[in-house]
């Protein structure tokens, strides 16, 4: 078992705050917020992923602040930078995924070299603690399979004091507060595949009894958020049972055109007043596509 001096910390650093400026990588590593000197994830496949930098390193990156995807290690040639492969869904790459099942918070830090409006002049600016809020492969700009995580900032973060502002008359510290945009999804629509079903998961056919009725879940084959945009329509909703939603939102098997399950026996469920577009089918085994 790892000692207090090697144990990952998932979380806020006591003594560190938002917008904190670090001088270089050695600085940020001597304050707990991210480890490694040179790679950009900080994590384990097993534990998940406690910390990321964004350093400009991955053309395929996105940062919109509270919102930012980013792009996981590996397939790059070490003398150009350029992608010359295919990543895999390993080591760090698995980490942030891990951390995205277990609900752990990452600690994301941006570089000087991160060409972005939000990043600092100098050193390296601690950005506070972030969600992975999902997770997809996808072919980037250089033609090479790539993984890809939508990182969402929490609603509390440790944050940083304000000097054009003056404290007020008990000394307290002047906060700054963070919003983050939710997509408010339409639950008549939800409501109405699940009935059409009879809350049965059309995977395994289960509808589960509970004592205040019967309980199925809603799941987008296209996901809402960005940078997916799926459409929040019958033709993209499964209903599912809570095992079955967990397994498709993350790999664990996606659909043939045929309607046939990729990754376990059997094929999906279907009646005739619930039509699924074969394009957004399409759509989650290109970017969700189990191994082989």
């Amino acid at each position: 078992m790892a000692n207090n001096k090697t144990r990952r910390v998932f979380g806020h650093i006591p003594g560190t705050t938002v917008g904190q400026i670090f001088k270089d990588r050695a600085a940020l590593a001597k304050a707990g917020i991210h480890k490694p000197i040179q790679a950009g994830i900080s994590g384990s496949g097993k534990e998940g992923a406690d910390s990321i930098v964004l350093s400009g390193g991955y053309e395929d990156d996105q940062d919109d602040g509270d919102v930012i995807i980013y792009t996981g290690a590996g397939g790059r040639d070490e003398n150009t930078g350029k992608q010359i492969a295919d990543q895999q869904l390993i080591t760090t790459n698995l980490a942030l995924a891990r951390s995205h099942l277990e609900g752990l918070p990452v600690r994301v830090s941006r570089s000087n070299k991160h060409k972005d409006p939000k990043s600092t002049a100098k050193g390296y600016e601690y950005a506070g603690l972030y969600k992975v809020d999902d997770y997809w492969r996808e072919k980037g700009r250089s033609g090479f399979y790539v993984w890809r995580y939508r990182l969402i900032a929490c609603d509390e973060q440790p944050t940083k004091e304000t000097p054009s502002e003056p404290s007020n008359d008990h000394g307290e510290t002047k906060r700054v507060q963070a919003t983050v945009q939710r997509i408010v999804r339409d639950t008549k629509i939800a409501k109405r595949v699940k009935q059409l079903h009879n809350y049965q998961c059309q995977v395994c056919g289960i509808a589960l009894q509970t004592s205040a009725g019967l309980y199925a879940e809603a799941a987008h084959i296209k996901p809402l958020g960005q940078p997916h945009n799926g459409p929040d329509v019958e033709s993209n909703i499964l209903c599912l049972c809570p095992n079955h939603h967990v397994l498709f939102d993350n790999g664990g098997f996606t659909i043939a055109d045929d309607l046939k399950l990729i990754g376990m026996e059997g094929e999906l469920k279907i009646v005739k007043k619930h039509t699924v577009d074969l394009a957004f089918i399409q759509y989650h085994r290109e970017h969700y596509q189990i191994k082989e």
